[in-house]
């Protein structure tokens, strides 16, 4: 399997004043910081290497997670330093920990879906990213992907047409040049490295049919928990 970087270095300010004292990452759901959740469910799907972008408060996650071994996989870190990079700027600061392909995962969603078939679908399909999606009809946020036939059509946050009847459920895949084609010297999101492999037609797609859970709000929190509560046994120590 493919390694995964994970972005835990935003500041979560909608999650405030939780957020002043902790990251994101360690809010306490279901009994355990989410991160734990997050990582034992990627040793179950097979993961076996992971990067934590981190920022805001790093090295209060780093000091929790360690090095990966109670989950028996290597964690790795890449901070943000000084300036807030961006999401695509936190991936390509990565780059040197990650390989020729890597998923990325959000550091705030539970995502119920099979990273292996995922991993095939990328491989099999010869482009240079992979988007998840999932058939949002505005549900739960703003529809902001037209997909079709196993390729995404356009992926846009900021200007959404109707026929956008998906969303971007969470986990990508990407290989390593297309992340490096971007500069080093400004801020950018993931976004944009996402909406201009749509609009070349390098953007293959996966749908998944389940809803994915975040930590990102409060009723968000709640979901996740009890989702967490219902599904999922807790790791031993």
């Amino acid at each position: 399997m493919f390694p995964v970087a994970i972005l835990a270095g935003g500041l979560a300010t909608r999650l405030r004043p939780i957020t002043n004292q902790i990251p994101k990452s360690l809010i306490e759901v279901a009994g355990q910081p989410f991160i734990f959740h997050q990582l034992e469910y990627l040793r179950k799907q097979g993961i076996k290497s992971v990067v934590l972008c981190v920022g805001f408060l790093g090295e209060m996650i780093e000091d929790f997670v360690g090095d990966g071994s109670r989950w028996g996989m290597n964690i790795s870190y890449s901070l943000d330093g000084p300036s807030l990079l961006g999401t695509g700027g936190a991936i390509r600061q990565a780059l040197p920990l990650l390989g020729e392909h890597f998923f990325i995962l959000y550091g705030d969603s539970y995502l119920p879906v099979d990273f292996s078939a995922v991993e095939k679908t990328y491989k099999n399909s010869g482009k240079r990213g992979l988007m998840t999606v999932l058939r949002n009809q505005n549900r739960w946020d703003k529809s902001n992907v037209e997909f079709s036939a196993g390729q995404i059509i356009e992926y846009n946050k900021s200007t959404i047409r109707p026929e956008m009847h998906y969303i971007d459920y969470g986990l990508g895949l990407l290989q390593r040049s297309t992340i490096a084609a971007y500069s080093t010297l400004q801020s950018f999101d993931l976004s944009k490295v996402y909406n201009d492999l749509s609009l070349s037609g390098e953007l293959a797609g996966y749908e998944v049919f389940e809803r994915f859970y975040e930590i990102g709000s409060l009723q968000g929190i709640e979901d996740t928990q009890s989702y967490l509560i219902s599904n999922c046994r807790p790791s031993n120590d």
